[in-house]
């Protein structure tokens, strides 16, 4: 599953790319190949850690709860598919959840903060976040697998649509506007998610939507009427791209706590 899992995130990162070559949607401020050194290697040193000390668990926690028919869905006699529908579903649900709370709780802001301190947004971004944060989520992840009776398809099709999705709304690459506006209307475009990266604190806090949109619209944290072309991407506190390099990065949440 792991050689998938790879294929999968890389196949999207240089799809993405391309099309942020072919279409972009803005020009980089700082040099893409620094930012890109710094994203993708926190990604690999994540990586890495993850699969040393959590993998084992999550797949332990997925053939257990197979073998002994635990979890919700395993009280009723459900169709396969519906299994993995809701499977993908309440995951997302948590997922925004968690992304609301790594915002209004100072401890998780610490640790979520260096995913926005990226001073441009792109397809490298997705794939910027402190382990201290994954580690958390990783944590979080076993204990919903074995509240649901998740199986293997359903987790790995979960976390094979938000990689995906998380690669397409990071992405700055030029949407047309009748097909942002129709993939608003249940997933999360780019325009949405660039809202969401606004310098402006107001705006970062909001569209927290991972997969789908609902969540917001559902829960009232969804913003939308926002010039789009005015949007600064980042951090007021960490302006400068020789302080957010990657070893600041890995430091980041024990560093003084801003907003």
């Amino acid at each position: 599953m792991e050689v998938t899992r790879t294929f999968i995130f890389g196949g999207g990162l240089l799809f993405f790319l391309i099309l942020e070559l072919l279409i972009p949607y803005r020009p980089s401020s700082v040099p893409r190949v620094t930012r890109w050194f710094n994203n993708l290697g926190i990604a690999v040193f994540n990586s890495i850690i993850l699969n040393l000390l959590f993998a084992p668990f999550i797949m332990q926690t997925i053939a257990y709860v197979h073998t002994r028919q635990r979890g919700v869905l395993n009280l009723w006699p459900l169709q396969y598919w519906v299994k993995v529908l809701a499977t993908v579903v309440f995951l997302d649900l948590i997922l925004y959840v968690w992304h609301l709370l790594n915002h209004e709780v100072p401890f998780f802001w610490r640790f979520h903060r260096v995913h926005h301190s990226d001073l441009n947004m792109d397809v490298s971004t997705a794939s910027r976040f402190h382990i201290g944060e994954l580690s958390i989520s990783a944590v979080i992840k076993i204990g919903l697998i074995f509240f649901l009776g998740a199986d293997l398809f359903g987790v790995f099709l979960f976390e094979s649509l938000v990689v995906l999705t998380s690669q397409f709304h990071h992405s700055s690459l030029t949407v047309p506007v009748w097909f942002e506006r129709l993939y608003w209307t249940l997933f999360v475009p780019p325009s949405m998610h660039r809202i969401h990266h606004s310098v402006v604190i107001k705006e970062r806090n909001s569209n927290y939507g991972t997969i789908f949109s609902l969540w917001d619209r559902i829960l009232e944290t969804l913003l939308s009427q926002i010039d789009q072309a005015r949007i600064k991407i980042g951090m007021g506190a960490y302006q400068n791209p020789e302080k957010i390099k990657l070893h600041h990065l890995l430091i980041m949440p024990f560093t003084k706590s801003v907003k």
